[in-house]
């Protein structure tokens, strides 16, 4: 695991909210319920670090992913990329937000056109992102010295340039997806379920390639005016082991909300929220950090329907220490040391 940068952020978050139309719609199409899939998350993700984000899924961590980068409308609520207001940047240049700001999705296969060539793919990239100025009037001999070079930085074969996404494994198709995303030399990447549909042994793999990335995009970026520190990633994962291998800090989802945040090492050791006790308790490698190695007790339900408002805290439903304030006021996130913050009455 890295050591946390003390960087500023690359990409800030205040407030967000945002929620989706849900049930059935009446006879004039409109919809009267509202999913708050994000609502109300601060969130910071600062230069050179690798942020982690967790929950069970359906608890807001893609949604909240795409908002930082733009991706979808905000409902309420201002993202900063860079020092700057993300909205501005977005209608004023595009372009130089996609060229800061990328992600990797969940399915490689999905987010990858089958009737292109990898080497069209990647190609195209650089020819409708970049331009020609960009490329440094170079042409086709640019673009595809650019194209070999980010194949080569996430260990694929010259070879795959002529493939089709149907004839590469889980694993190269997603080493497709990342060299698409770093073809523009981010600033901070957005890697959503990076690992998830693939086997156990190319899961490690993909994890290795993502952490060492930053070193030597580090190192790359260093060389810019203003010597920046290098790539931040947000790591939307549901497996708190995956994100603890790699991350700096970790962010707890729960139904919208973040619950939980601080350093990777220290919210593993002493996670405070139950929510987190729970997730660091399932995760193998983290058990014996939790309680002297006893379990916490075991969390039941569901998690809560985001169509329906929940008053007080909103996992008071589910949690065994719950009281009854837990049921009228909902807590919010309070320091409670060593960089950690936790949404618990406790």
């Amino acid at each position: 695991m890295s050591g946390a940068l003390g960087g500023g952020p690359i990409a800030a978050g205040r407030n967000l909210v945002k929620t989706f139309p849900a049930g059935r719609a009446d006879l004039l199409g409109r919809r009267q319920a509202r999913l708050r899939a994000v609502d109300g998350v601060d969130i910071e993700i600062r230069e050179g670090e690798v942020h982690g984000l967790v929950g069970e899924s359906g608890c807001g961590k893609s949604t909240l992913g795409r908002l930082l980068l733009g991706l979808i409308e905000l409902d309420s609520g201002s993202v900063e990329f860079m020092g700057r207001d993300l909205a501005q940047i977005a209608r004023s240049n595009p372009l130089e937000l996609r060229r800061g700001a990328q992600i990797v999705f969940q399915n490689p296969f999905s987010s990858l056109n089958p009737r292109l060539t990898v080497g069209s793919t990647l190609g195209e990239v650089l020819r409708s992102r970049a331009g020609r100025a960009t490329l440094g009037g170079s042409g086709r001999g640019e673009i595809a010295h650019r194209v070999e070079a980010a194949l080569e930085e996430v260990g694929l074969p010259r070879e795959v340039l002529s493939r089709y996404p149907r004839e590469l494994s889980g694993g190269q198709l997603q080493r497709v997806g990342i060299a698409r995303a770093l073809l523009m030399r981010p600033r901070f990447l957005v890697a959503d379920e990076p690992l998830s549909s693939l086997d156990l042994s190319v899961q490690a793999q993909i994890l290795n390639l993502l952490e060492g990335l930053r070193g030597d995009h580090g190192e790359s970026q260093g060389g810019r005016a203003g010597g920046h520190a290098g790539l931040a990633m947000l790591l939307v994962s549901h497996d708190l082991a995956v994100v603890g291998h790699i991350s700096d800090r970790v962010s707890v989802m729960y139904s919208g909300r973040i619950v939980e945040t601080g350093p990777t090492q220290s919210l593993l050791a002493s996670p405070r929220h139950p929510y987190s006790r729970a997730l660091v308790a399932a995760a193998p490698d983290a058990r014996r950090a939790v309680h002297g190695g006893s379990r916490p007790p075991a969390i039941e339900g569901e998690p809560p329907d985001p169509a329906h408002i929940i008053h007080g805290c909103r996992f008071a439903p589910r949690c065994p220490y719950r009281m009854p304030r837990c049921s009228v006021e909902e807590p919010r996130l309070i320091d409670a040391g060593d960089g950690c913050a936790s949404a618990c009455w406790l």
